[in-house]
């Protein structure tokens, strides 16, 4: 079954610890992480003491996207946070194997983030080192935003490269993801959907998390 990766971009910041007991009780199976740096991305979010804090309070593993433009400067302060998944976007890193290597290395998953322009061919020599590849399907820096329709081709080429080369890549999508979208994201070939106002903005989270599911 797909997994779900709530966002917390989308929860209530005066309740963050409530919002993701919540979320973690309705059947979660991730906690997705937006860090916005305000350069890569025209937003800024949250940082390292966040992350920590949150380690602290949820059992979830942490999926922390970095839409920062100097990722490899702050990886040990995110490291040490307690992030079990680290995804960096292939247009903010100047050496992307390195970068991933120091992810690996420091006993953390690693994960690359392709923006809606960007080709997926730009993974094809990284992506036995990649535990995930998280395709965007809005243009990342704010919540909220439609999502783009062509984003089921990239999932679908992806999914199809996997399988031929007997790859164990998970495929994570990001932006747009409601009740009407995920079926055709999960039929392209989706393996985790991050979700953040069709679940934080819904009433009932059991159902929500359910609705993306089925």
């Amino acid at each position: 079954m797909v997994q779900i990766a709530p966002s917390i971009l989308a929860a209530d910041f005066a309740h963050l610890a409530d919002e993701v007991a919540r979320v973690e009780a309705a059947g979660a199976d991730l906690l997705h992480v937006d860090v916005m740096d305000g350069h890569f991305v025209p937003n800024l979010t949250i940082g390292p003491p966040v992350i920590k804090a949150l380690h602290a309070v949820t059992r979830l593993p942490l999926d922390v996207h970095l839409m920062v433009q100097e990722p490899d400067a702050l990886l040990p302060a995110f490291i040490d946070a307690g992030s079990a998944n680290l995804s960096v976007h292939v247009e903010a890193c100047r050496h992307l194997h390195r970068t991933i290597q120091i992810i690996k290395e420091a006993g953390v998953e690693a994960s690359v983030v392709l923006n809606p322009a960007s080709p997926i061919s730009l993974l094809h020599d990284i992506l036995p080192e990649l535990h995930m590849v998280l395709l965007m399907s809005v243009n990342p820096g704010f919540g909220g935003q439609q999502f783009i329709p062509a984003t089921l081709n990239k999932i679908r080429a992806l999914k199809q490269e996997i399988t031929e080369r007997q790859l164990s890549v998970q495929i994570e999508v990001d932006g747009g993801v409601n009740a009407a979208t995920a079926p055709l994201v999960r039929a392209a070939g989706a393996d985790v959907l991050v979700a953040g106002t069709a679940v934080f903005g819904k009433a009932d989270y059991v159902q929500a998390i359910r609705a993306l599911q089925a």
